[in-house]
């Protein structure tokens, strides 16, 4: 028995493996092989493989292969082939991926994979009726099947459904443009390749072509879906001088400025993040300028709903010298961003407002000087020694440039030097003395606080030694001890 099991297969024996393979398969189906579709002829090849047929029937012991297998390998082709003319047929030209990525599934019957299949099948329908003209359906259904389905969004997406949908903005139902929108929408959340086929296909053009018509330019509700188009879109860093240079720039900065219904306040935030994508790419920055942004920017700074984002997109400006001039020409800029240094609870807003400071400052003699006279020299020593660990680097940096100036008209050091040591009072010491005193305690018994809680200790523990440094005296408040 093993020297047969061993012995290699012949040609008269794979005729005979093939033969009562067949037969089997035949009677146990109760089918004829001539009633099998393309499809199913294919599975069977799969099961053969699969079930180790191949094994046996492949190459002899000298790599001679045998008539029947080629045979059944052409078959195989030939079956292949007529495959893919069916998916060529349907009308999609990425179909065929899809369809090699799910046909080997076919031989499981699980119910996870009847689940998937009937998912499809589903998203072929939703296809087809956009195709046929039912866009109100077919967008409304491809909205809900890729809400929260990421698997959906991409494969409705290798099916064909975008082009439609890009086409069908141009419907004057309004009910309809705004199902295209959303459905748009949904496809490119979380997968950038569907970004980049929307916009390829026209739909910022498009979009576009909705704000300026006028018979949708009042709907506040289909300007609202092109707002989060936009900021969806914008996420990828291809689309960013695109959509810069398309005119929606101006768009979004009218929502912004006009916007001013509570109710409308999420329109507001997209078109604002859509403003801080855009803003990433250099290219869109002069635009960003033209459009009348940084005075509303500014005046809008001390709204707290907003002021972290703005802040952000003023970041980005200030890396263009465009960007900084527009900044510093704003009257009372440096007053405005000043006060943001004050905002102790809202140490984000602290550390991005000493950015967009510390780089001006770095580039501009005129603004160091401007900074020195808005008052900035006791801000900044006081977030040296109280501002969280990335403010204080930055509050540090920002005062040795400005001391740079020493010895200079206008230079930094002697303004503040006049604010620390003028005014003497009683007994010799200055209020601004008591006031740095005052700040170096308080720094002390933060950076204890900081200490004590990474090693994980008792608040009475910190109590008692935070009440132990409040009594220390200091005998001198030279700026030896200060961290410049």
């Amino acid at each position: 028995m093993n020297q047969q099991k061993m012995a290699p297969c012949s040609s008269n024996n794979v005729g005979s493996l093939v033969f009562e393979q067949s037969v089997n398969e035949t009677s146990s189906n109760v089918r004829l092989w001539t009633t099998f579709s393309s499809t199913s002829f294919r599975r069977k090849i799969i099961i053969s493989l699969r079930c180790g047929a191949s094994s046996c029937i492949g190459r002899d012991g000298d790599g001679y292969q045998s008539p029947q297998v080629r045979r059944k390998e052409k078959s195989e082709s030939e079956c292949e082939s007529e495959t893919k003319n069916v998916v060529v047929r349907i009308g999609s030209k990425k179909l065929s991926e899809l369809f090699s990525l799910t046909d080997i599934d076919y031989c499981d019957e699980s119910e996870d994979v009847k689940m998937k299949m009937q998912k499809l099948e589903e998203m072929r329908r939703a296809v087809l009726k956009l195709q046929h003209g039912d866009v109100l359906t077919g967008a409304t259904y491809i909205r809900r099947l890729t809400k929260d389905d990421s698997d959906a969004r991409r494969n409705i997406a290798l099916i064909g459904a975008i082009s439609p949908l890009v086409i069908m903005l141009d419907s004057d139902d309004v009910e309809s443009l705004i199902a295209c929108l959303y459905a748009l929408l949904n496809l490119g959340i979380g997968n950038d390749e569907n970004k980049a086929d929307i916009v390829k296909a026209g739909g910022i053009h498009k979009m576009m072509n909705i704000i300026k018509s006028s018979t949708h330019h009042s709907n506040q509700s289909i300007t609202e879906a092109i707002v989060a188009n936009f900021l969806s879109l914008s996420a990828l860093d291809s689309n960013k001088p695109f959509i810069g240079s398309s005119g929606a720039i101006q768009i979004l900065a009218t929502t912004l400025i006009n916007t001013t219904i509570a109710s409308q306040s999420q329109a507001k935030q997209d078109s604002l993040k859509a403003i801080y994508n855009l803003s990433i790419s250099p290219l869109n920055i002069p635009t960003i300028i033209e459009s009348d942004l940084i005075p509303f920017l500014m005046n809008t700074l001390g709204d707290m709903e907003f002021s972290e984002r703005i802040l952000s997109i003023l970041s980005n400006i200030v890396s263009t010298s465009d960007g900084r001039e527009s900044i510093s020409s704003y009257p009372d800029a440096f007053p405005i961003l000043i006060d943001a240094l004050n905002w102790t609870d809202s140490p984000n807003c602290q550390e991005k407002t000493l950015y967009v400071l510390m780089v001006m400052a770095h580039r501009s003699y005129r603004d160091r000087n401007a900074m020195i006279d808005a008052g900035i020299g006791s801000c900044l020593l006081e977030l040296t020694l109280l501002g969280s660990v990335l403010a204080q680097k930055r509050a540090s940096r920002l005062l040795v440039c400005l001391r740079m100036e020493k010895g200079k008209e206008g230079s930094a050091s002697a303004p503040m030097e006049r604010d620390v040591n003028v005014g003497e009072v009683r007994g010799g010491v200055s209020e601004e003395r008591e006031s740095v005193k005052k700040l170096v305690n308080q720094s002390l018994v933060k950076n204890m606080m900081r200490i004590v809680r990474r090693a994980n200790l008792t608040m009475d523990f910190v109590q008692s030694e935070s009440d132990h440094f409040k009594v220390r005296s200091f005998g001198s408040s030279s700026s030896m001890s200060l961290p410049f």
